[in-house]
């Protein structure tokens, strides 16, 4: 498990309550995807801002899953297997937000944070 000293803990910035409360939101459903997004929109609060960047990537790999899952048989199996992968990063995005960490998604969030750098 990751520690912290009491050196590094100094060099942090605060989050803010609404800041973590935007970026938990955005994991929650694709509308509370939107409702962060429009609730960060006039605000700009960077840890939100991250995580509705990683909740964004979450929600299109979703999407792209359910393009493949319409082919047979091989779409079908990836759709699945692709599911559980989804599952895992969107729990961990989570559980990143819970611990105001901005860690990017397993896997794929690194790219996330590149495609969608803009937001």
């Amino acid at each position: 498990m990751e520690t912290t000293t009491k050196k590094e803990e100094a060099f942090m910035p605060a989050i803010k309550e609404e800041d973590k409360k935007m970026a938990i939101i955005s994991y929650v459903t694709i509308i509370g995807l939107i409702i962060a997004f429009v609730m960060n929109n006039d605000k700009k609060l960077p840890f939100a801002r991250y995580h509705i960047r990683q909740s964004l990537g979450l929600a299109a790999t979703g999407l792209a899953l359910g393009i493949v899952g319409v082919i047979p048989f091989l779409g079908w199996i990836i759709n699945l297997l692709g599911i559980f992968v989804l599952l895992y990063m969107w729990i961990m995005g989570l559980m990143n937000a819970i611990n105001e960490k901005e860690k990017p998604a397993p896997i794929l969030g690194k790219k996330y944070e590149v495609w969608f750098k803009g937001i």
